[in-house]
């Protein structure tokens, strides 16, 4: 008997032809109004180690949404979504399903509103997985406040970045901050977006005072990267978070949201630091 080879030839055993199904990158649509790939963008809540789904908003900002939809009916009005363009917006679609913020169903947190029997029932199935999690060393709950370590006062972890007339707080040190777009290999950059060789920011101390009607707080002095002394362009690159060769290549789609907070001097108290970061130490020189 003759070996059976058909299958190294893209055929069936009947000899009827195999379809071939060749991958077609992900690609963001020039008129899109997110440079977003969405396929990107699931991940796990750090409280309760779940699964979310994080889109942006219309200003921007992220919002970390239930992977499944949910019947509107059973939703309130003030906790309906729904995607258009890949940008998620703070009320329903007229349909009968509708996207529901993670931080309802989460079981790490308190409810921000009241919510119906049929949402309570599928918070508790979260609380069981986040239970499973922990049993099996999967989830580690972050310390309570008093554990944590306490900071260093001149060492900035997350920085205050002043840039188009706004402030806002990264999410890591400024040599961290890493450009969100894709490369030709569909991977993320894994270049800086503090350019080695560009034009820098410069460290300064500015009032904490309120930025677009926020409340008013005592005028103390901050610690503040400063980039408003820079061109336009290149603030706007460091607000979409992006390396200097990645925007200029507008084809380019993110694989990541960009990683800044609007400021609020009230909710970012821990993060004020009122001394000047230390300058990085000199390496000696050999010889």
């Amino acid at each position: 008997m003759c070996p059976n080879n058909r299958a190294s030839t893209g055929c069936h055993w009947d000899g009827s032809p195999r379809p071939t199904r060749h991958p077609r990158p992900l690609r963001a649509a020039a008129a899109s109004p997110s440079r977003l790939l969405c396929a990107g963008q699931s991940g796990r809540c750090r409280r309760c180690g779940n699964r979310i789904d994080v889109y942006q908003r219309a200003d921007q900002r992220p919002i970390g949404l239930h992977p499944a939809e949910v019947v509107t009916a059973e939703v309130p009005d003030s906790c309906r979504w729904h995607l258009s363009g890949g940008i998620a917006y703070p009320h329903g679609d007229g349909s009968a399903w509708c996207r529901i913020p993670h931080a309802v169903l989460c079981p790490g947190s308190t409810p921000t509103a009241r919510i119906s029997l049929h949402l309570e029932a599928l918070r508790r199935q979260l609380a069981l997985r986040t239970r499973r999690l922990i049993d099996t060393g999967a989830l580690n709950p972050a310390p309570p406040a008093d554990d944590a370590p306490a900071a260093d006062a001149s060492d900035p972890g997350r920085p205050v970045v002043q840039m188009l007339l706004s402030r806002y707080l990264a999410d890591s040190p400024l040599e961290d901050i890493r450009c969100v777009a894709q490369t030709r290999h569909r991977r993320g950059c894994p270049q800086p977006v503090l350019a080695p060789t560009g034009p820098a920011g410069a460290w300064t101390l500015l009032p904490t005072g309120p930025q677009r009607g926020q409340l008013a707080l005592p005028d103390t002095l901050m610690a503040v990267y400063d980039l408003g002394h820079l061109p336009y362009a290149e603030q706007a690159r460091w607000r979409a978070q992006r390396c200097p060769t990645h925007a200029a290549i507008r084809s380019a789609a993110d694989l990541a949201l960009a990683g800044w907070q609007v400021f609020d001097p009230l909710l970012h108290t821990a993060h004020i630091r009122t001394h000047l970061p230390r300058p990085p130490a000199r390496r000696p020189k050999n010889g």
